[in-house]
C-alpha cells in the first residue's frame, strides 16, 4: 500500500500484528506475531519481557499530564543526597510527589480492579492516602508531631472544604442545580462529626486536667491510644456498611451514573482498567511507594530550614502545602467527575478520602507512635479544633439536602481561603490556649 515496493507482505502482516498486540497489551508476547513464520529472536524471553515492560511503561507514562512532572524526582532526590539549599530540596521534591501521588493512586485502581467490590475498596482504602501516612510516618519518626498533626487535620480540611468546594463551583457553573444521594452524604458527615468530637474531647480535657494536679500528658496519652482502637474499629465498621451489608445505597447512585455516561468513555475506561495486569501493578506500587518514601524523607528532612529561612510556621506548611501535594490527583479525579455531573462519585471521592484520614490514618499514627514509643496524640490545639469542627459543620449543613449549586462551591472555598490565612499567620509557638480557656469556662 506504501507504493514503494520494498516492504515485503509477510513483514507488512508482522508489523500490523504487532501494532495490535501494542494497542491491545497482550501480556503474552508470542501471540503477537501470529501473522508470520517465527524469528528467533522474538522467541527469546529476554528480548520479548523488556519490550513488553518498556512499553506497559510508556503507556502508563503518557496516559496522563501531570507525569510530565516526573523530571522533578531524580532531580528532588539529587538535591536531597547532595545536600543542595534546603529551598531547592523543599521545592523539587514538593513537585516530585505530585506525579508519585498520581501514579499510586492509578496503580492501586488497577490492582483493586482485579480484586472484587470488597477487596477493591479495602486496598483503595488503605492505599488512597499512601502519601500522607508515608510523610507522616517519616515526620513521626523524626519527632515532628507539629507537622504530622497539621498534615493530617489539612488533609481533611483540604478535601471537605477545597475539593468539595471546586466540585459544587465547577458542576454548578455547568448545571444550575444538581443531586446527590442525601442518605450516603449524611452518613458521611455523621461519622466526621464523630472524628471532631474524638479531637474536641482531649483539647478540652486536657484545658480541665491542666488545672489539676494529675498529670496532664499521661492522661491524654491514654485517651489518646483508646480513641484511636475506637476510631479504628469505626472505620472498619464503615467499611463493611459501605462494601457489604448497606451497599445497594451506594450502587444504585454508581448504576445511575453509569447509565448516563457516554459509551465511548465507558469503554475508554474498560481499557485503562486493563491496562496493568495485578502482577504488574503491584511492581508499580512498590516501586512508586519506595520513590515517594525517598521524597517524602528529604522533604521533611528540608522543613526546619525552610521555617527559619522563610519565617512560614511548620503548621501552615503541614496544613496548607503538604495536602496539596498529596491530594492532587484526588482533587482532578474529583473536578472532573463533578464536571460530568456525577456528583455521588465527587462526594465519595472528596468527603470519603476525608473519612480515611480521620477514621484510619490519624488513628493509626497515633499507635504507631504508641509503637515507637513517640508521644502522639489526639490533642491537637484548640484553634485547629474548632476549625475543624466548624468546618464539618458547614459541610453538614450544606449537603443535608442533597443538592448542590455554585454559591455553595464558593461557600466552601471561602471557608477554606479563611483557615489557610488563619493559619499563615498562626506561629508555631503558640500556648496551649489553656488560660484563655480557663477563663471562657469560668
Amino acid at each position: 500500500m506504501s507504493g514503494n515496493g520494498t516492504v515485503d507482505p509477510g513483514e507488512r502482516t508482522a508489523l500490523l500484528s504487532e501494532s495490535r498486540s501494542f494497542q491491545g497489551l497482550s501480556p503474552h508476547p508470542q501471540t503477537e506475531h501470529e501473522g508470520h513464520h517465527h524469528h528467533p529472536k522474538d522467541n527469546r524471553v529476554w528480548v520479548q519481557w523488556p519490550a513488553h515492560v518498556v512499553r506497559l511503561a510508556w503507556l502508563t507514562l503518557v496516559r496522563d499530564y501531570v507525569n510530565v512532572l516526573l523530571i522533578f524526582v531524580p532531580l528532588g532526590i539529587i538535591a536531597g543526597a547532595l545536600h543542595w539549599d534546603s529551598t531547592a530540596v523543599f521545592v523539587l521534591n514538593f513537585f516530585a510527589i505530585i506525579p508519585l501521588a498520581s501514579m499510586l493512586s492509578f496503580a492501586t485502581e488497577e490492582l483493586a480492579g482485579t480484586m472484587g467490590q470488597a477487596l477493591g475498596g479495602l486496598m483503595n482504602a488503605t492505599f488512597g492516602n499512601a502519601v500522607e501516612l508515608i510523610v507522616s510516618i517519616i515526620a513521626l519518626k523524626d519527632n515532628q508531631i507539629r507537622v504530622v498533626q497539621a498534615s493530617m487535620l489539612g488533609s481533611i480540611l483540604s478535601n471537605i472544604l477545597l475539593v468539595l468546594g471546586c466540585c459544587f463551583f465547577i458542576g454548578g457553573l455547568r448545571y444550575s442545580e444538581q443531586t446527590f444521594n442525601s442518605t450516603v452524604a449524611s452518613t458521611m458527615s455523621s461519622l466526621m462529626a464523630v472524628a471532631s468530637a474524638s479531637l474536641i474531647i482531649p483539647a478540652t480535657l486536657y484545658a480541665v486536667l491542666s488545672q489539676s494536679k494529675q498529670n496532664a500528658q499521661a492522661n491524654i496519652l491514654v485517651l489518646s491510644h483508646g480513641t484511636a482502637i475506637i476510631l479504628l474499629v469505626l472505620y472498619v465498621m464503615y467499611l463493611y456498611f459501605q462494601l457489604r451489608s448497606h451497599a445497594q445505597l451506594f450502587e444504585e447512585t454508581n448504576a445511575s451514573d453509569t447509565e448516563n455516561a457516554n459509551g465511548a468513555e465507558e469503554e475508554e475506561e474498560e481499557e485503562e482498567e486493563r491496562l496493568l495486569s495485578p502482577w504488574a501493578a503491584t511492581v508499580a506500587l512498590i516501586v512508586v511507594t519506595v520513590l515517594v518514601a525517598i521524597c517524602a524523607d528529604y522533604l521533611v528532612g528540608s522543613i526546619d530550614s525552610i521555617v527559619q529561612k522563610t519565617g512560614m510556621s511548620k503548621t501552615f506548611i503541614g496544613l496548607v502545602l503538604i495536602p496539596i501535594v498529596g491530594n492532587a490527583a484526588e482533587h482532578v479525579t474529583a473536578v472532573v467527575v463533578a464536571y460530568k455531573d456525577k456528583m455521588d462519585l465527587a462526594i465519595g471521592v472528596a468527603i470519603g478520602s476525608s473519612l480515611q484520614i480521620a477514621l484510619f490514618v490519624t488513628p493509626f499514627l497515633v499507635i504507631l507512635g504508641w509503637i515507637m514509643g513517640i508521644e502522639m496524640t489526639l490533642h491537637f490545639q484548640i484553634f485547629e479544633t474548632v476549625a475543624f469542627f466548624i468546618s464539618g459543620l458547614v459541610v453538614t449543613l450544606l449537603i443535608q439536602d442533597g443538592k448542590s449549586n455554585y454559591l455553595e462551591g464558593g461557600m466552601c472555598l471561602g471557608m477554606y481561603l479563611i483557615l489557610a490565612l488563619a493559619f499563615y499567620v498562626y506561629p508555631d509557638d503558640v500556648g496551649e490556649g489553656v488560660g484563655a480557656l480557663s477563663k471562657l469556662l469560668n
